[in-house]
């Protein structure tokens, strides 16, 4: 029972490889394992820890992308698989987009199989934009010698000290 006013959780939406966008979150799609790359191992920038990584091409008639596997992902899916991909997302990474699983999606496997694969229509392949990285500056603290006087560092007065400008009474 809800009321209208309270927020139901949005559902992952069931798509096919073409349908997917660099904006794709939440989604399930079931895709045929068309290649595996070799694992490859990096450190995470959060902890320090070591990761397996493998990006994988897989698709549907309508089109392929890659799909990234970490750690233990990587030896639950062969080439030839059929899996689904359930609260997935898509990211951009160095321009081109990467089906993800990430930490609140699953895989499963033994999914109805896929006889065809669409592997010329890539979304992978395709080019798009970055978008713009939030960049802070460096934080670096004033100092009153620096000028521009004591309120805020920019040569401005709070309004209500003497001698500028008209006076209340």
């Amino acid at each position: 029972m809800s009321s209208e006013g309270e927020e139901q959780p949005t559902a992952a939406a069931n798509v096919k490889v073409e349908g997917l966008d660099p904006e794709s979150r939440q989604v399930n799609v079931t895709v045929k394992v068309v290649s595996k790359g070799q694992a490859r191992e990096t450190v995470s920038r959060r902890d320090g820890s070591t990761h397996r990584v493998v990006d994988a091409l897989v698709g549907d008639e309508t089109g392929s992308v890659y799909l990234t596997l970490w750690d233990d992902n990587i030896d639950k899916v062969n080439e030839g698989d059929t899996i689904s991909v359930k609260n997935g997302y898509v990211s951009l990474f160095r321009g081109s987009m990467r089906l993800n699983i990430g930490r609140y999606g699953s895989l499963e496997t033994g999914a109805p199989p896929i006889e065809n694969v669409n592997a010329d229509n890539n979304l992978s392949n395709k080019e798009f934009p970055m978008p713009e990285r939030r960049r802070y500056p460096s934080f670096r603290p004033r100092y009153r010698d620096e000028g521009g006087g004591g309120y805020g560092g920019r040569g401005q007065s709070r309004g209500y000290g003497r001698g500028r400008g008209r006076g209340r009474y």
